[in-house]
């Protein structure tokens, strides 16, 4: 089986169901963000400061291209589907997982997040925005959209790991 990446807009839960469909799956799970503060010595706010919004998502592509040839499951940063590599790179090398979910749960999740730069550096209104600009990219990566409003955390991973299942010939 190839890598499954979740991808969605900040906050989406992408890390929380990450980890849990991999104790499920049993396949080992990366935050792409964790991973790239890992490699670069330095937090993503300390990498947006010094390097730039630019270089930080060209950290991402290259990521993308070089991480571990394995069957795993990967949560992407909330940026990674705008680049069209990005986009290319994830359908080809695996299954992906659009996490859809609405404007206001994200908003409640990620107002007060300081690890989040885009959000510190932004109004409520501008965050909608990218949020609406962004979605046609995460749809266009993603092989399934998951609805996630209305739906508990157990709901929306016993549909991932029915489609996982359903994928491969198991069920």
């Amino acid at each position: 089986m190839r890598k499954i990446y979740l991808v969605g807009f900040m906050g989406c839960g992408k890390s929380a169901l990450g980890r849990r469909l991999s104790y499920l799956l049993k396949l080992p799970y990366y935050d792409m963000d964790h991973e790239i503060v890992r490699q670069q010595g330095m937090t993503i706010p300390q990498i947006f400061e010094k390097y730039g919004e630019a270089r930080f998502r060209e950290i991402e592509t290259e990521f993308l291209k070089n991480f571990r040839d394995e069957a795993c499951i990967i949560s992407t940063g909330g940026g990674v589907a705008v680049n069209g590599e990005n986009r290319k790179i994830m359908r080809r090398s695996g299954l992906v997982f659009f996490l859809d979910a609405t404007f206001e749960d994200i908003y409640k999740r990620i107002q007060h997040d300081p690890n989040r730069p885009i959000v510190q550096s932004s109004t409520k209104e501008e965050l909608e925005e990218l949020y609406h600009y962004r979605r046609k990219f995460y749809r266009e990566a993603g092989h399934i959209q998951v609805l996630t409003e209305g739906r508990t955390i157990r709901n929306i991973l016993e549909y991932l790991v029915f489609q996982v299942k359903r994928l491969k010939g198991e069920r």
